[in-house]
C-alpha cells in the first residue's frame, strides 16, 4: 500500500522536521522506498540533510502539492513524506478541497497518515483536537509524543484527544530525546543522521565516539518505535 505521511503539528518548535528527517533515515536503512517533501521556506531542513530524496513544496502553490500526490500514486509500497510548516492547516486544507485528492486517494488505495508532534503544551493538546476534527475518518492518525520538547505528557494521557485517537485506530509513538549537544552537533554538520555515525570515504568522522554512540543509541530506540506502525518491508 502507498502511503502519505503528513508530519505536522502545527505550532513550530516541535519537532516536526527532526521526526521527518528520521523517518526518512529509517526508511533508508530498512529498505522502503520513499520520497520526502518540505514545506518549510524559513529553514527547510529536511530538503538540506536529505537532499537526494526530498524537494520542496510550496503549500499556497497548488500545482507544486500536486506533485506529492502524483508521487503517492506511483509504484508500490511508496511512502510519501510531508515535513509541513507551522501553520500550514489553512493552505492543505484548501487544496484537498481543490482537487478532491482524498476521494483519489480512497479510490486508489492510499493511505493517509496524518502525523501530530507533540509537546507538553496545551495548545499543543488544542491543535490536536483540531486536526481529529478536520479529518474524523478520513485518515489514520499517529501521535508523536515529543520528549525533545517536552518533560511531562500526564495532561494528554488524561486528555479526551486521546481516547478520541484510539477511537479512531490512531497510533501514539515516543521520539525519545537525544542528547541536546549531540543533536546540535549533527545539525551544525548539515548531514544525514547516518553520515553523523559513520565514518566518510577519507574516515573522517563528524562526531566523536561518545556522541555517535549516544546517536545510535536514540535511533535504535526509534526506529522500535517507527516498526510498530507496520512499514517495514
Amino acid at each position: 500500500m502507498n502511503q502519505v505521511h503528513l508530519i505536522g503539528g502545527e505550532k513550530g518548535g516541535v519537532g516536526k522536521s527532526v521526526m521527518s528527517r528520521v523517518f526518512a533515515q529509517y526508511c533508508i536503512d530498512r529498505n522502503i522506498q520513499f520520497q520526502g517533501f518540505d514545506s518549510d521556506r524559513s529553514h527547510g531542513s529536511f530538503m538540506r540533510f536529505y537532499q537526494g530524496f526530498t524537494e520542496h513544496v510550496g503549500l499556497e502553490n497548488f500545482q507544486s502539492l500536486d506533485r506529492l500526490a502524483e508521487a503517492a500514486l506511483r509504484g508500490n509500497d511508496m511512502q510519501v513524506i510531508v515535513d509541513l510548516a507551522a501553520q500550514s492547516s489553512t493552505a492543505l486544507r484548501g487544496w484537498l478541497a481543490d482537487t478532491g485528492v482524498l476521494e483519489l486517494f480512497r479510490e486508489a488505495g492510499v493511505m493517509v497518515n496524518c502525523w501530530h508532534i507533540l509537546d507538553d503544551g496545551k495548545d499543543s493538546l488544542d491543535m490536536l483536537s483540531n486536526l481529529l476534527e478536520e479529518f474524523k475518518n478520513e485518515a489514520r492518525y499517529v501521535v508523536v509524543l515529543n520528549h525533545g520538547r517536552g518533560a511531562r505528557f500526564d495532561a494528554f494521557h488524561a486528555s479526551p484527544q486521546k481516547q478520541r485517537t484510539l477511537e479512531l485506530g490512531g497510533k501514539i509513538i515516543e521520539l525519545p530525546k537525544l542528547h541536546e549537544g549531540s543533536m546540535r552537533l549533527v545539525d551544525h554538520s548539515n548531514s544525514s543522521f547516518w553520515a553523523a555515525i559513520n565514518a566518510g570515504e577519507n574516515g573522517e568522522q563528524l562526531l566523536g565516539l561518545l556522541d555517535r554512540q549516544r546517536v545510535k543509541i536514540w535511533l535504535r530506540r526509534v526506529y522500535a518505535e517507527l516498526d510498530t506502525l507496520g512499514l517495514r518491508a
